[in-house]
């Protein structure tokens, strides 16, 4: 039987304001723990929550960001729920009326499209941390998190592989750091979901039973821990059995999912309204106000990469991936003034490979874009060639020093002097008449080798297309 998956996320953005969602803790990552916990993320007698507002202004900045309805009037609801990492006894979350209703967002896969729908973010508190090693037997409670504030965002079940999951989540974690909404550090969990899987028989509408896999926090595991879910419950019914509603943990270390606990549903929590939160009331006003700060997103800086660099689709996608990236290449391209393709090979290139094999992101990197532009006008105008390039680029990555001053000092200016290229080409032409006499006689790669002796005798500095034709000429 042939088996059609069907995939929705629930992600957690834990949003980026400097306190919590109704509290003024401190939001800071790697305090000591149970330093940024107050008696208002607590749920000590007679304190009251009071929201904040920069966090429902970055949940309406979202909602904005994916064609979504931004809800005039929403509720805070309590979901009741005992663990010991929730002081409260309940999470304060959304329910009924989310803050941000209906949108979608377009993922590429394989070079096709497809529109994801997004049914629903809303914004509720995040709950402590369980620590279970080094206390020899007992479990550690860290209550810093607690209070913290999340946008959950919960798409339709409309993906039909890992790796479309694995898209829609790249392409949610861009749009939350181009908003500056969330910083998407997935090893500090600012950025996590959880997959709900199920299977059905292909051209089956009614949907399979489901199994979520929670806490899913690297784009590699939710494939792996998709893919894996998927061939388990495959296993189960081609076998005779049945798939059971449960919530399943993703261990990395065996690469597979285990049982949790039975899935609960929504009347398991006994969600209520909060009687300690007045609905939250969004005016026109206020949406306005958001919408015009809101940043070139990701898709329209694509496009307009593509029509005004003349790059393809690839390279348009992968300059637009991070803001930062996208502001670095542009200010490459402005300061050299010339080929952006050029521009954009260098980035993605030499200087990717140089920042990942260190470890920094691209507003760490040591060459600043007006130095590398220096380098892509010397290779645009033929002083030096693109071999040389890669020399004068590690020295750019080790000093301070221009790209200009480098190839001076190095000496490294390409040799376009017609007369002293046609000096050496002859000079090794008489050297070699076995090899000349090959290459007349229909060895044409033996071309390769007169290639090779002139860049050797020129130190790799003769201009490489001068040199082609010149020697094409000397040798016919």
């Amino acid at each position: 039987m042939q088996w059609e998956t069907v995939i929705g996320l629930e992600i957690h953005a834990q949003l980026a304001t400097k306190s919590k969602i109704f509290s003024g803790a401190a939001t800071a990552y790697g305090a000591e723990p149970n330093t940024q916990a107050c008696a208002i993320d607590l749920g000590l007698p007679g304190v009251l929550p009071v929201l904040n507002q920069e966090a429902v202004r970055m949940a309406v900045k979202f909602g904005l960001a994916i064609g979504a309805t931004v809800t005039p009037r929403s509720v805070f609801a309590r979901k009741n729920y005992f663990y010991p990492d929730l002081p409260k006894g309940y999470q304060i979350s959304q329910y009924d009326l989310p803050v941000v209703g209906n949108g979608q967002t377009t993922i590429a896969v394989d070079g096709e499209e497809k529109v994801i729908g997004i049914t629903r973010a809303h914004l509720e508190e995040d709950a402590g941390k369980s620590l279970h090693e080094d206390f020899h037997g007992f479990s550690g409670i860290d209550l810093n998190r607690a209070g913290t504030p999340l946008l959950e965002i919960v798409s339709e079940p409309d993906m039909r592989s890992a790796k479309e999951a694995v898209g829609y989540m790249k392409k949610l974690h861009a749009l939350v750091r181009y908003l500056e909404i969330c910083d998407g550090n997935m090893q500090e969990g600012s950025f996590r979901c959880d997959a709900n899987v199920s299977i059905r028989p292909k051209g089956q509408e009614k949907f399979g039973t489901r199994a979520e896999i929670k806490n899913l926090n690297s784009f590699r595991f939710v494939e792996k821990a998709i893919n894996f879910e998927v061939e388990r419950q495959i296993e189960i019914l081609e076998s005779g059995g049945q798939v059971i509603q449960e919530t399943r943990l993703y261990d990395s270390v065996k690469d597979e999912t285990r049982s949790m606990r039975s899935k609960e549903e929504a009347n398991d929590y006994r969600y209520f309204p909060d009687p300690d939160l007045l609905p939250l009331e969004i005016t026109p006003d206020f949406i306005e106000t958001v919408r015009a700060g809101l940043p070139e997103l990701p898709d329209a800086k694509r496009d307009r990469f593509k029509a005004a660099y003349g790059l393809n689709a690839y390279d348009a996608e992968v300059l637009t991936a991070t803001r930062e990236l996208a502001a670095y290449f542009e200010a490459v391209v402005h300061a050299a003034g010339s080929d952006a393709k050029l521009c954009a090979n260098w980035v993605m290139g030499d200087l990717a490979a140089a920042l990942n094999k260190a470890g920094l992101e691209i507003e760490q990197s040591p060459v600043q874009p007006d130095r590398l532009a220096g380098l892509v006008q010397r290779i645009a105008d033929d002083t030096i060639s693109g071999k040389i390039a890669k020399q004068v680029f590690e020295a750019l990555w080790e000093s301070d020093e221009t790209a200009d001053a480098i190839i001076e000092k190095q000496g490294l200016k390409q040799i376009t002097d017609t007369g002293a290229i046609e000096a050496i080409i002859d000079e090794i032409i008489a050297a070699n008449p076995d090899q000349v006499a090959g290459y007349k006689s229909g060895k044409d790669k033996l071309f390769g080798f007169f290639v090779g002796q002139a860049m050797k005798a020129t130190g790799g500095k003769a201009n490489p297309a001068q040199l082609n034709d010149l020697l094409k000429k000397k040798l016919q």
